[in-house]
């Protein structure tokens, strides 16, 4: 049995409950895609109500998501106090965009990873984090859902299991660039500067 298989089951076995329990063990996978945007696809394309697929699913999946800001959260301990006053002036840097890029992490096949676990690192506030990750999900499902039947072939791929090991690496070193640029950038001066533009 693949692994799509073993989630279709749980899905179909325990309805709304499984639909949660799928989508949510595929959003809180580190790096390793797990399919479940191919499951909430092909329940539409049986004739699911989008909206409640988009509701359960959207919820399990940013739950999910939170499972990478956790492991940002809790690998501050192993930096510097010095390294994370400077990191605070990137939250604030954050306030004025931060909830749309967690929004389209959430919605694309993007790896979610890559913003939330430095998010998690950054100590940004997880109500928001959640309420931008939920809503991408939300509209996520929803599209996987009510226009899986006409664009079937598409958004399997997009959304799909599409690049593989090499999404996985990519994503590596992309959150490995994202935290070397957290440590070694003065965020302060940066942010100082920014506000003298402004002003």
């Amino acid at each position: 049995m693949t692994i799509q298989e073993w989630l279709m089951s749980i899905a179909q076995q325990y309805q709304l409950l499984g639909i949660f329990i799928v989508s949510f063990i595929g959003a809180s996978s580190i790096f390793f895609p797990i399919p479940y945007t191919v499951i909430i696809f092909y329940l539409g394309l049986e004739g699911w109500d989008p909206v409640l697929l988009a509701v359960i699913g959207g919820l399990g999946a940013a739950i999910g998501e939170l499972t990478g800001y956790l492991l940002g959260y809790c690998g501050r301990k192993i930096i510097s106090t010095e390294k994370r006053q400077r990191m605070q002036y990137v939250t604030k840097i954050l306030n004025k965009f931060g909830l749309a890029a967690v929004f389209i992490f959430a919605l694309t096949p993007l790896p979610d990873d890559l913003i939330f676990i430095p998010l998690g690192t950054l100590k940004y506030p997880i109500r928001k984090v959640f309420a931008a990750g939920f809503a991408g999900k939300l509209l996520m499902c929803f599209v996987l859902a009510y226009f899986g039947k006409l664009y079937g072939g598409i958004i399997e791929i997009f959304f799909g299991e599409a690049g593989g090991w090499v999404t996985e690496i990519l994503s590596i070193i992309v959150l490995v660039f994202i935290y070397y640029a957290l440590m070694k950038v003065d965020w302060q001066n940066v942010f100082e500067k920014h506000s003298k533009r402004r002003n």
